[in-house]
C-alpha cells in the first residue's frame, strides 16, 4: 500500500534519502541520478528513486516548514528509509557565510511540530559520521565549510523577514536575530530541527547540509547564475557525501 502523501511504499523508496524543500531542486538532484524511476509527485511531495555512484538513493521534497517535513520524514520511514539528509538553504546570522555551506551539529527546537513528538529538552543532533562525510567533500569542492549550531523557526514572516503586515503593526524582528547571536546561533531555517528529532526517534541516521543563500531579513542574498549555481553544488555534494557514507557503512 502506498503512503498517504508521498506515494511511497516499500520496494520504491531506497535506504539512503535526501529531502530538499523545493519540489523543483529534486529535479536538479534527479540529474545526476542513473537510472531514476518517478515515484510520485503529490502536493509538495516530488520523489524519485534511481542510483548515485552505485548506490541506491531516493530523493524527494518537503515543501516549506517542519509539518511537512514531519510527513515527509514519517512516510519515508514507513516505506524503509535508514538514512535521512535535509539539504536545502539557510539564513546566515553571519556575512562571511554567505554562498557557503553550514552543516550544522545540531538545531535549537523552535519549530512547533517536533513538539508534537517529544519535549523541547529532547536535542535535535546530526550524526557525526554523517556530518563528517559532508565535511570532506565540501572540503574536496574547496568550499568554506561552518558546524555549528543552527535555529528552526515556523514564522518567517513573523520572525525572519518584515512584510507588509508587519510593518503595518509596527513589528520589530531585529529582537529575534540578536538573540540567535547572544546564543552563538549562526543560521535559521525552518525544517532541520524537526528532521532531525524525529529522524532520531526512529533510529534513523541523518544530517543537515545548507547553503546559506540569504543574510538575516534578507538584507543581501545570492542572486541569478550565482545563486544557480551554488544551489546545482550543493546537490552534488549532498550526493556525493551520502554516496561517501552509504559506502564506508555497508
Amino acid at each position: 500500500m502506498s503512503t498517504l502523501y508521498l506515494g511511497a511504499r516499500k520496494g520504491t523508496v531506497a535506504p539512503s534519502v535526501i529531502f530538499s524543500g523545493d519540489p523543483w531542486r529534486v529535479e536538479v538532484l534527479k540529474r545526476y541520478l542513473d537510472d531514476p524511476v518517478h515515484v510520485a509527485f503529490a502536493r509538495e511531495f516530488n520523489t524519485y528513486t534511481g542510483t548515485y555512484h552505485g548506490v541506491p538513493m531516493t530523493v524527494s521534497s518537503t515543501g516549506i516548514g517542519a509539518p511537512s517535513a514531519a510527513i515527509a520524514v514519517e512516510e519515508m520511514y514507513e516505506a524503509g528509509m535508514r538514512v535521512a539528509v535535509r539539504m536545502g538553504t539557510s539564513m546566515s546570522l553571519r556575512d562571511d557565510m554567505l554562498g557557503q555551506f553550514i552543516i550544522p551539529i545540531a538545531v535549537m527546537r523552535r519549530d512547533g511540530t517536533s513538539d508534537t513528538y517529544v519535549e523541547r529538552g529532547y536535542p535535535a543532533v546530526a550524526d557525526v559520521d554523517l556530518v563528517n562525510a559532508m565535511n570532506q567533500v565540501v572540503s574536496d569542492h574547496g568550499r568554506r565549510c561552518l558546524n555549528g549550531v543552527t535555529c528552526s523557526m515556523d514564522g518567517f514572516y513573523t520572525q525572519m523577514h518584515d512584510s507588509r503586515l508587519s510593518r503595518e503593526q509596527g513589528r520589530d524582528i531585529s529582537p529575534t536575530f540578536d538573540e540567535m547571536r547572544r546564543l552563538s546561533v549562526c543560521a535559521i531555517d525552518m525544517e532541520s530541527s524537526c528532521i532531525l528529532t524525529v529522524s532520531r526517534l526512529m533510529g534513523v541516521r541523518a544530517c543537515v547540509v545548507t547553503l546559506a543563500t540569504v543574510l538575516e531579513n534578507l538584507r543581501d542574498s545570492l542572486k541569478g547564475d550565482e545563486r544557480t549555481d551554488a544551489e546545482d553544488l550543493l546537490c552534488r555534494v549532498t550526493l556525493e557525501g551520502l554516496a561517501r557514507f552509504a559506502g564506508s557503512n555497508g
